[in-house]
């Protein structure tokens, strides 16, 4: 019995080690290309899409309340 559950895990362990590059090198080429397109934009364009984006969201100040 014990040298049935070696086995196993001793297949899994091949299965895993075999199939885990192939399986995240999707992945990293996706976060690499989504780096270099990050990268491709200045600095100072993110900065600027930041804070239009926050005054097109900024909540807007309730009326002042008269007597």
């Amino acid at each position: 019995m014990i040298r049935i559950a070696l086995w196993v895990l001793a297949a899994l362990y091949l299965l895993l080690v075999g199939l885990w590059p192939a399986a995240l090198a999707p992945v990293a080429l996706t976060l690499s290309g989504g780096a270099t397109l990050i990268a491709a934009v200045p600095g100072v364009v993110w900065v600027a899409l930041g804070a239009i984006a926050w005054l097109k969201r900024k909540p807007t100040p309730a009326p002042a309340k008269t007597a």
